[in-house]
């Protein structure tokens, strides 16, 4: 049993922002394979054969209180989840897998690592950077993608999605190969 999981904020209202890249790229996995989300584990949760899809409804910065629920139900280890999630370091148009790291100053992977006891989970970065030096951190993650940014990103989740569903299968050295760069 493997889980992915995206990062984001449930209200309508962070659709489309930089912070929601978690929730694109899930929710592009499940369009395309036509499953519907139920509410279970404070989060939104689907299940297929031996996947496990999670787009926790706690807000970004408790995301690890979705995440340890799904965790202890299904007996996961932390190796079992491929998390999803904006890196503000990446260049737009950029993926990055990593098998562990730290938060990165990441509040949802701050909150995981915590809920979880471990950094030890995979990990699918989405650049949506460069910031703006004259915005605040918390804004411009809050901030809705520009029409053509819009574009861009759905090119790089329709890739991102992809690479998530090779992770079910392939090693991470071999993902990391096909996958760590800049495609847009």
């Amino acid at each position: 049993m493997k889980a992915i999981i995206g990062l984001g904020n449930p209200e309508v209202k962070y659709n489309s922002t930089r912070h929601n890249t978690g929730f694109m790229v899930v929710d592009k996995i499940l369009q395309s394979k036509d499953i519907r989300l139920s509410e279970k584990f404070k989060a939104f949760f689907a299940k297929d054969g031996d996947t496990l899809f999670l787009l926790p409804a706690t807000y970004m910065n408790l995301s690890g209180e979705a995440v340890i629920e799904l965790v202890n139900f299904y007996k996961l280890k932390p190796e079992d989840l491929l998390v999803i999630y904006d890196d503000i370091s990446l260049e737009l148009g950029t993926l990055r897998f990593r098998k562990d790291g730290s938060d990165g100053g990441h509040n949802g992977i701050k909150s995981i690592i915590k809920s979880l006891s471990s950094n030890d989970f995979n990990r699918l970065k989405v650049g949506i950077g460069p910031k703006n030096p004259n915005m605040d951190l918390a804004a411009f993650v809050l901030q809705k993608f520009s029409e053509s940014e819009l574009k861009q990103m759905e090119k790089v989740a329709d890739i991102a999605k992809e690479g998530a569903l090779d992770w079910l299968n392939m090693d991470m050295e071999k993902l990391q190969s096909k996958y760590n760069k800049k495609f847009i």
